[in-house]
């Protein structure tokens, strides 16, 4: 064997030796969005979670965050995974906030042991908050009668083409406050006397760029990914864990047709009129 092939063949051995920081990024919304497509969820998380802490010889698990937040379930079922899968196999983990850290996706931010934001980064947004359409009075402009037939006298609150009842829009409030608090209970269990602000002020939906968030103590400090990684872990390679694409996207290498295009966008738009009012944690 050639000098060239035995250096060849000893880089690949100390490399596969080497020690290692997984990287696992998130970004978008979480939960179904508004088109009616999936953003960030457990299922697809759960795989690239499960490759990022299984890494061989991994020192961290990196978690990098571009999130205006969206189902609290969705963020309460990854930030528990994470906090599971960490004590499993006794990696700490840090979140890395880019341009946005809000309402679920801080949620979830919250699962790593330290928090690093750019000076430009928002994060926060600790709070709830539901929408809908009030379209009573617009069948009627067109004589189109609406027809609702539904068992239980709450089946049907705060239907969209129903006239809103007050009775209606203190329940909705009632179940904002529980998921209120839930999230603060989350932030105050994971970032404990590092909080440095009074409630009504951390928790009252607000948004903060990096320094103020280090401030008040929602962020551990200001720093970016690679910055950090090489000052905490000098020797580690970086290794980015990827979900794997849908057969569908690797043959077509991703591209979308104008079809399916418009019929996700009309599925959407008719979701989004006759749902029920959405409540999501941002």
């Amino acid at each position: 064997m050639t000098g060239a092939g035995c250096k060849s063949i000893a880089k690949r051995l100390a490399r596969s030796r080497a020690d290692r920081v997984a990287v696992v990024r998130l970004d978008g919304p979480i939960g179904v969005t508004g088109m009616g497509r999936h953003g960030i969820s457990t299922d697809s998380l759960e795989p690239v979670l499960k490759r990022a802490f299984g890494t061989e010889h991994v020192k961290a698990v990196v978690v990098v965050i571009n999130s205006p937040g969206g189902s609290p379930a969705q963020s309460e079922y990854i930030a528990e995974r994470i906090r599971q899968l960490s004590a499993e196999k006794g990696v700490p983990v840090l979140a890395f906030c880019e341009d946005i850290a809000a309402s679920g996706g801080y949620w979830i931010a919250c699962a790593a042991d330290e928090i690093f934001a750019a000076h430009t980064s928002m994060i926060g947004s600790i709070g709830v908050v539901s929408s809908g359409f009030g379209l009573a009075d617009l069948l009627s402009r067109f004589g189109v009668e609406r027809r609702l037939y539904a068992t239980g006298d709450n089946k049907a609150r705060l239907d969209t083409f129903s006239p809103e009842r007050p009775e209606d829009v203190e329940w909705l409030k009632g179940l904002q406050s529980q998921l209120h608090d839930a999230f603060i209970g989350w932030v105050r269990q994971r970032r404990g006397k590092k909080l440095n602000a009074p409630d009504a002020e951390l928790f009252s939906g607000d948004l903060w760029v990096g320094g103020r968030a280090v401030e008040v103590g929602l962020v551990d400090g200001i720093g970016v990914m690679r910055s950090v990684i090489a000052e905490r872990y000098p020797d580690a390679e970086i290794t980015v864990i990827e979900a794997p694409k849908p057969l569908l996207a690797r043959i077509f290498g991703g591209q979308l047709s104008v079809a399916g295009v418009m019929e996700s966008a009309v599925s959407g738009a008719l979701g989004a009129l006759d749902r029920q009012t959405l409540t999501e944690v941002r």
